[in-house]
């Protein structure tokens, strides 16, 4: 949720926005665990998929005031570009549980750091290297063979987005025209290059007026950062 929130053994992950890490609580009808849908690895992230181009400013329609909108992100941690001293964790070794005791192995403890905020990870090393670590507020630690939207859907990178369902409702889609101040000429260029559906949304009360929260999938480095950024003063709108 603001990242990847889960209400129930879903991997909701929220970056700087997060509900994964219990600071948001979105998802507001999500009661139910989501069904596995067998092994599924995250979409390529940032640089490295093919997008088309930006969507022509003159070919949407505007939503809300332009220049009103927040819109924050999450992604999925990488085990191998994490450091600190291995950790054990405990938790559930499938999404059909909560709160586990479980021994799930040892992590970086800046790869679990990160986790705990965005709400997921893909294991590099060990026996469990493939998976994902998964974490929410209400679930606590669990192992996975995807990250996945609260009706179990794994995400899609930059595609994948949270919303108010007062501003946005489920299944809408959207595009980024403006990227607001402070964002650098090349980042807003990929961001305005996604489209984004909304298939997750938060509890009324705690999104926010003219907010959005957007997954970028994987991270790939410590280029990676300058994408996971907030756009203040954003604007979105509907395509054609």
């Amino acid at each position: 949720m603001l990242g990847l929130v889960v209400l129930g053994p879903l991997a909701v992950a929220c970056g700087t926005s997060s509900a994964a890490s219990g600071r948001l609580d979105p998802a507001a009808d999500a009661v139910q665990p989501p069904v596995a849908t067998g092994p599924v690895q995250s979409a390529p992230s940032p640089d490295m998929r093919v997008t088309s181009p930006a969507a022509d400013p003159t070919s949407t329609v505007p939503l809300g005031k332009p220049g009103s909108w927040r819109v924050t992100t999450y992604y999925t941690a990488v085990e191998s570009l994490h450091g600190g001293a291995m950790t054990k964790v405990k938790g559930c070794t499938s999404v059909h549980c909560s709160n586990g005791h479980t021994p799930l192995g040892s992590y970086p403890a800046d790869f679990l750091r990160i986790i705990r905020t965005e709400g997921s990870g893909r294991i590099t090393g060990g026996p469990q290297a493939g998976r994902f670590l998964n974490w929410s507020h209400s679930t606590g630690y669990w192992l996975d063979d995807s990250t996945r939207d609260p009706a179990g859907r794994p995400l899609k990178a930059w595609e994948s987005a949270a919303a108010d369902k007062d501003v946005l409702a489920r299944g809408q889609t959207f595009v980024i025209t403006d990227c607001g101040g402070g964002v650098p000429a090349k980042v807003c260029a990929r961001f305005r290059r996604a489209h984004w559906k909304v298939t997750d949304l938060f509890r009324p009360g705690y999104g926010g007026q003219r907010h959005a929260d957007v997954y970028l999938g994987e991270e790939t480095g410590p280029g990676f950062a300058r994408y996971s950024t907030t756009l203040n003063g954003a604007s979105l709108g509907t395509v054609r």
